[in-house]
């Protein structure tokens, strides 16, 4: 079978196209499955199917069968046709066979192989282009010539009419070829942006997939740490459980009130026994016989006996032995904090001394608590000598630690201050001029809370926080090593704010500058792990 006649057998019949995934229908015609699927959805509209090709009429919306051996034949024919005309255009001539088109000519409208090529007009209006199926858009819409110049005004491809004597007459015109390559060196220049940008992106991609893995691993290992220390702390409290209630049951044991209990009930009986005497001998007739009654001295003697299990019994209730709450106390308090101290051995947690500010740079319009704990705006200058640590310019104050290795938190509490920041320092800030407020340099970090507003801000820059500080509460973390300080809102529960990320070049200061009002600073802990 000639090649035309095989190409014409794989044409649907609905978008004269090689077909694309072929399904048949019972009568066996076969479609491109969205041209039949489209024609089906339209009769489904009108109430009957029907084959398009020869009329064959179903009561139901017949079922698409995949014709999978036309469309391996299929896409075999068409690789092949790509294969010998990769631009998939065939010469208009070739009538007979499809034949790979080589050029296409503009003024012809036609697709030509080498052959017909050889014999095509040379003339200048015959302009030939690589083989293209839109000759029409090629051509000017208004003069029906060949599109040759671009106006640079415009922004518009013209032809020679338009130039010479269209709107376009007098504007700055280059060939196509010229302005195409003006074009594609712009176009260059982008792409090579572009590429720059691109390599910029998947470097920043590579760094947040390496953050990425590393916090994953991270967090499995810590995952893995925390639930056996759980694990751990389950088991010592359930020992601890068990040791605390055996202590109670033995102490139950051994202040057992069971002797006097059953003496009681001794003397209850005995005392019952001399009531029914005593009734008997009152219910007698015979007065002889009642005083002859040899016993009854016995049955009247009962104070005396009285008078000792009163004062037993009293005893043992107020001045008794009773069960040792203190010690029981001690047994589950010791047994907790050892199961804490545990834990602290666990994360190689260590507490650490508390924090105290450093009167010697507190400015002069701060007053510092005896405790060195809390700081306060005064309208009262005092009376401290200017020293080069002292702050000059603004009511600010450092404390006395300074840390530079491990993992440190400490807090502070904002309820009595209006405007205030608190954060870290290097012990190199500046102590005058209005860049030496924390935060608004290279050598501090800070939050800072006024009013309804609150912000982070380093070297001057602010990273506004929204909502504002659910809390009176502040907390600030330090991994030295890690380069991280992290600023966190305690409220319940605890909100991450931000964290700062660098490497320390000195040691830190925690530090605090009030506005109006008071800070009271409490003490951390010192964090060490493998």
């Amino acid at each position: 079978m000639a090649s035309a006649d095989v190409r014409q057998e794989l044409d649907c019949s609905i978008c004269l196209n090689i077909y694309t995934d072929p399904v048949n229908l019972r009568c066996g015609h076969n479609f491109c499955r969205v041209c039949i699927d489209g024609v089906l959805d339209t009769q489904e509209r009108s109430g009957g199917y029907s084959c398009p090709q020869c009329r064959e009429e179903f009561q139901d919306r017949p079922v698409l069968q995949r014709n999978i051996t036309l469309r391996n034949i299929a896409e075999a024919f068409r690789s092949s046709q790509l294969e010998e005309g990769k631009t998939g255009i065939f010469c208009t001539q070739c009538i007979h066979s499809p034949v790979p088109a080589v050029k296409s000519c503009l003024m012809c409208e036609a697709s030509l192989c080498d052959n017909h090529l050889r014999v095509h007009s040379k003339s200048p209006e015959h302009v030939l282009t690589d083989p293209t199926t839109s000759m029409e858009n090629r051509k000017c819409s208004i003069h029906k010539k060949i599109l040759e110049y671009y106006c640079t005004e415009d922004s518009a491809c013209i032809c020679v009419s338009c130039s010479l004597a269209g709107e376009h007459r007098g504007h700055k015109v280059e060939t196509l070829d010229e302005a195409s390559e003006k074009r594609k060196q712009k176009l260059r220049n982008v792409l090579q942006k572009l590429m720059t940008e691109r390599e910029k992106t998947e470097k920043r991609v590579q760094s947040l997939q390496d953050r990425r893995r590393k916090v994953q691993e991270k967090s499995a290992g810590l995952t893995e740490r925390v639930t056996a220390l759980f694990i751990e702390l389950r088991r010592h409290l359930e020992d601890l459980e068990k040791r605390v209630l055996r202590n109670i049951s033995s102490q139950e044991e051994q202040i057992s009130l069971s002797d006097l209990i059953h003496q009681l009930e001794i003397k209850k009986e005995d005392l019952s026994r001399k009531m029914e005497d005593i009734e008997e001998l009152c219910n007698m007739t015979d007065p002889l016989t009642v005083l002859q009654e040899s016993d009854t001295g016995d049955l009247c003697d009962t104070e005396e006996g009285d008078n000792e299990d009163r004062e037993r019994h009293d005893r043992l209730l107020h001045d008794g032995e009773d069960l040792d709450v203190s010690g029981i106390s001690h047994t589950l308090h010791t047994g907790l904090s050892d199961m804490i101290k545990g834990g602290n051995v666990f994360f190689y947690i260590q507490e650490a001394s508390d924090i105290l500010l450093d009167v010697n740079t507190a400015h002069n319009n701060l007053q510092i608590s005896d405790d060195m704990k809390t700081v306060s705006r005064s309208g009262i200058k005092q009376n401290r000598p200017e020293t080069p640590e002292r702050f000059q310019f603004w009511a600010q104050v450092l404390s006395s630690q300074r840390f530079s290795s491990g993992r440190h938190y400490w807090e502070v509490d904002v309820s009595e201050a209006e405007n205030c920041r608190v954060g870290m320092c290097y012990p190199s800030i500046e102590r005058r001029g209005v860049h030496s407020r924390i935060g608004n340099n290279n050598k501090s970090w800070g939050l800072w809370r006024y009013s309804t507003v609150c912000s982070l801000k380093h070297d001057n820059k602010e990273i506004r926080i929204s909502p504002n500080l659910s809390s009176n509460r502040v907390r600030i973390y330090v991994d030295y090593e890690a380069g991280q300080l992290s600023f966190y809102d305690l409220c319940d529960p605890i909100r991450h704010l931000h964290t700062f990320t660098t490497t320390f070049t000195e040691p830190l200061h925690a530090g605090l500058w009030v506005g109006k009002g008071s800070i009271t600073i409490s003490g951390g802990e010192r964090r060490r792990e493998k």
